[in-house]
């Protein structure tokens, strides 16, 4: 899958093809599950943005991060290709090989203006490979506001896209990435109660305790989902006042699931879940909600069909989602949705990561852990570390952690905090329609065993016609690619 150098496509090629190119918009929030936005019937999270994506174009209520990291599954998305067909870029924090070509890139060569504000591709080091700028583009990055609370970023991010407008020369189609920090933690503490809400509205899923201080956080994880929909109303307006709306398709998503235990960093369905919304107006001819299931690998072929770029010689894994919005002819075939992680925090002896490969498959999701014996979220605590809050560190740090750990022994919340860190077996498997919150695996129940065994089979089938290394010669080649971003921990063995 890997290509030696960047597929060169000729602008007069893709200008013959369409007259008038779409311009195209990607917003992505960083940390935000399925499904948290009120075009999803959420009461307790406000986000008419989205909705109005949602309304003049195609809602997916089944879409899939490839990863349950940002790092892995930004690459995914940008390159088309899953997280182990893409070396170090497929672990978190690493860097991002440059053979590995990206959709910016093929649109860059086509002629397109690209950019970026927020977050592009990361956490990790895209330079120590030789790439000459993000995956997601040239930055815009330079306007600054004055946060209105501590841990919302201090980037401008509408104006930033105002300024990379201003630089678009008259005509030159565009691909922007706006790459908001929200609602990554860490979270001003209570803020919701600033915003006239109630502990009351919020809606608890099953794998965590229905208390006071997971109600607050969870109203903060609002509070930062709604700012990233600000400014993308901000950005949809000031395609308005240019009068480029209708020629620009916009793609808004998130790159993995919610930053809390059992979410975040695990393949349930609360970590890889995520939203997903398509518009452009007066071409796509499907509306409503789209239940078939997708991916975020899908994006790479959809803005390659719907630009007019020639990619039929770029080794994708994706779609194109064209048939859905009704563009185009042919049909669009449902098949498995794959997902899969390795090392996201630094959490582990020797920098171990937890590899984890699942399949989504009808109304079922299989996951298979390949290294068991490993603590799913990190063992309990670093070397001179006492506080047991501080360990466990593939989860990141909050109030619901907090309290999960705290009460660990607790007979009410011990099953939270096993759903969280403790011991997986190899297989597991859910009935996602029936248990979206994946806490009921029925690997092991009589009734299920043919289901599990057909989908072991066909995914550990895909995994080797994928290239796998999990399922090849060298399995733990993983481990050694490095660690380039955030702290390094170090753990005894247990």
């Amino acid at each position: 899958m890997k290509l030696s150098g960047l597929l060169l496509l000729s602008p007069v090629c893709c200008l013959a093809q369409k007259a008038v190119r779409p311009n195209i918009l990607i917003a992505i929030a960083d940390d935000q599950s399925y499904p948290h936005a009120s075009a999803y019937g959420s009461t307790w999270i406000n986000t008419p943005a989205f909705d109005r994506v949602a309304t003049e174009g195609l809602l997916f209520s089944n879409c899939y991060a490839c990863s349950p990291g940002s790092s892995p599954s930004r690459a995914s998305m940008l390159t088309g290709l899953f997280p182990w067909q893409i070396e170090e870029a497929g672990t978190h924090a690493s860097s991002f090989p440059s053979g590995y070509v990206c959709y910016t890139e093929v649109l860059q060569e086509a002629g397109y203006q690209v950019g970026y504000t927020g977050k592009g591709w990361g956490p990790g080091d895209w330079k120590v490979l030789g790439r000459t700028q993000n995956p997601a583009g040239p930055e815009y990055n330079e306007c600054r506001l004055v946060p209105p609370v501590k841990g919302v970023s201090e980037i401008d991010y509408s104006t930033n896209f105002r300024v990379f407008l201003d630089s678009l020369p008259t005509d030159q189609p565009f691909c922007f990435w706006y790459g908001a920090n929200e609602p990554h933690r860490p979270y001003t503490r209570d803020v919701w109660k600033k915003m006239g809400r109630t502990e009351a509205s919020a809606k608890v899923p099953a794998y965590l305790p229905d208390v006071q201080e997971v109600r607050g956080d969870l109203l903060d994880y609002a509070y930062e989902i709604e700012w990233f929909d600000i400014h993308l109303g901000q950005i949809i307006q000031e395609l308005e006042k240019r009068d480029m709306l209708q020629n620009t398709i916009i793609i808004v998503t998130a790159d993995n699931g919610l930053p809390f235990p059992g979410a975040k960093a695990n393949c349930y369905d609360a970590g890889i879940h995520v939203p997903l919304a398509i518009c452009w107006q007066g071409h796509i001819l499907r509306h409503g909600i789209e239940q078939v299931a997708v991916s975020l690998i899908d994006i790479f072929p959809t803005i390659m069909e719907l630009t007019g770029t020639p990619y039929s010689t770029i080794p994708l894994s994706g779609h194109s989602l064209a048939p859905l919005l009704g563009i185009g002819e042919g049909e669009y075939e449902p098949h498995e949705i794959y997902s899969g992680r390795e090392r996201h925090s630094s959490a582990r002896p020797n920098n171990w990561g937890y590899p984890i490969r699942s399949m989504r498959q009808g109304r079922y999701l299989l996951i298979r852990n390949f290294h068991p014996e490993r603590m799913p979220a990190g063992n309990a605590l670093p070397l001179g570390e006492k506080n047991p809050v501080n360990g466990y560190c593939d989860i990141d740090g909050s109030p619901t952690k907090k309290f999960i750990i705290e009460h660990r022994s607790d007979s009410a919340f011990a099953p939270y905090f096993r759903h969280a860190a403790a011991l997986r077996p190899e297989y597991e498997l859910y009935d996602v329609e029936q248990d979206p919150d994946c806490m009921n695996n029925l690997a092991e129940v009589p009734s299920h065993r043919r289901v599990l065994r057909k989908m072991k089979k066909r995914l550990s089938r895909s995994l080797r016609d994928m290239h796998d290394s999990r399922t090849g010669e060298n399995p733990e080649i993983w481990e050694s690619y490095p660690r380039l971003k955030g702290p390094m921990r170090v753990f005894q063995e247990e």
